[in-house]
């Protein structure tokens, strides 16, 4: 999966914000939608999608959609 399906895949985990908004540069914790129910969501696609487990830790510590996207691919 490239970072542009990445940015789309990660997108789509949210119902009320527009798809526009989300690009590689995107402070996802910072959207309005962020939440714990998203973050399980998010979890369980890059499960599915590369068959690696990400933690709430990481989703914390990473800070843009491009710095998660490099972090499941240091898990790969």
């Amino acid at each position: 999966m490239t970072l542009d399906e990445f940015v789309k895949a990660f997108a789509a985990e949210f119902d009320d914000t527009s798809e526009e908004t989300f690009k590689a540069d995107t402070h996802y914790r910072e959207l309005d939608e962020w939440g714990s129910l998203v973050a399980l969501s998010i979890i369980s696609m890059v499960d599915d999608s590369f068959d690696v487990g990400v933690t709430g830790a990481d989703l914390r510590k990473c800070t843009t959609i491009e710095d998660l996207y490099n972090l499941i691919l240091t898990k790969l």
